[in-house]
């Protein structure tokens, strides 16, 4: 039986172009932003589904207020860990992401942050910009020749292991899922994680965050590192223990990191300010997907995939996105 969403609620700012496909298939869309858990248990029960990004949190309250009404819940990037997603399934709410939309963006941007771990751009290009001179002071490495850890193969590190590749680094990964083939095919070798630990040069972290992932980065891990190992997190906030990560960093274990996620986003915690500000740290504001291509791709691809529910288009029939696939053997 197809899901009937008439009306959608757009949380927090999405390209324009999931509104006007939405609109195009006969759906009604309303874009209300930065509204409170309060004015949104307030509002929910008048939509049959939602779309958000990072900001809006959709919580066990939001989805029980909608209870009845809410259908389907879209989040217009891969992480959908500002979803409650028990209290959606218990609903029979949907839950659905777009896995494939930011893919090449975050991917590239980890590419880019290791190498401005090898060679420390940012820090001399502000030198520069104060009228100095510092060119001893910013020597650098080479890529070439040295291991990189992806943890996490999925389409993200498989796609930084590509890039890698042919910076002539070798490439080694772990994932419970992915298969060695599919890791071979992608220039990765798999590995266990312990034996990981001790190989890589650098190390970046391509994982969901879920209890099995959370400090998966932690003093443990990073001891049973080389010295000087590199850390870059383009994933989840809290996949890196950041306190350990900050030990590491002053004791000289590590040798240096980049930060775009954060376990509390805008951060706020002494520790995290301690780490943004660390001379061996390279920090951004959660850039990831923040390119014009990706923004649009993930905005298109949740519109597509709630159109596809409705079963009323020929064109928009998949929705691979679907997170809590359980729910499916009760609406469909």
């Amino acid at each position: 039986m197809p899901v009937d969403i008439k009306c959608v609620l757009v949380c927090d700012a999405v390209d324009n172009a999931c509104v006007k496909l939405l609109q195009d298939h006969g759906i009604q869309v309303d874009y209300k932003l930065k509204l409170s858990q309060d004015e949104l248990i307030r509002e929910v029960k008048n939509y049959d589904a939602l779309i958000v990004r990072s900001d809006t949190k959709i919580t066990a309250e939001i989805l029980d207020a909608g209870a009845g009404r809410v259908k389907a819940v879209g989040r217009a990037g891969a992480g959908v860990d500002n979803i409650n997603i028990e209290a959606a399934t218990r609903n029979n709410v949907l839950v659905l992401n777009t896995p494939g939309g930011n893919s090449i963006s975050a991917c590239e941007l980890t590419c880019f942050l290791i190498g401005a771990l090898a060679r420390p751009i940012c820090p001399a290009a502000t030198s520069m910009k104060e009228g100095r001179w510092d060119r001893k002071l910013y020597s650098g490495t080479e890529l070439y020749g040295k291991t990189l850890a992806i943890l996490g193969l999925g389409r993200i590190g498989r796609e930084v292991g590509v890039r890698m590749n042919a910076f002539g680094m070798r490439v080694i990964g772990f994932d419970p899922i992915t298969t060695t083939e599919e890791a071979k095919s992608a220039g990765i070798e798999k590995m266990e994680l312990e034996q990981i630990w001790p190989q890589a040069d650098y190390i970046t972290v391509h994982t969901p965050l879920i209890p099995a992932t959370r400090n998966l980065i932690s003093t443990t891990t990073l001891a049973k590192c080389r010295k000087g190992v590199r850390v870059i997190n383009v994933a989840r906030g809290g996949i890196i223990d950041e306190a350990a990560l900050l030990m590491a960093l002053e004791n000289g274990q590590c040798g240096g990191a980049a930060v775009d996620v954060f376990p509390e986003e805008p951060p706020k915690s002494d520790i995290t300010r301690k780490l943004i500000n660390h001379p061996k740290v390279v920090a951004t504001p959660h850039l990831g997907a923040s390119t014009s291509e990706a923004q649009v791709r993930v905005a298109v691809e949740v519109a597509e995939q709630f159109i596809a529910l409705t079963g009323k288009s020929t064109v928009y029939t998949q929705y691979a996105g679907v997170v809590n696939r359980d729910v499916l053997k009760n609406v469909f």
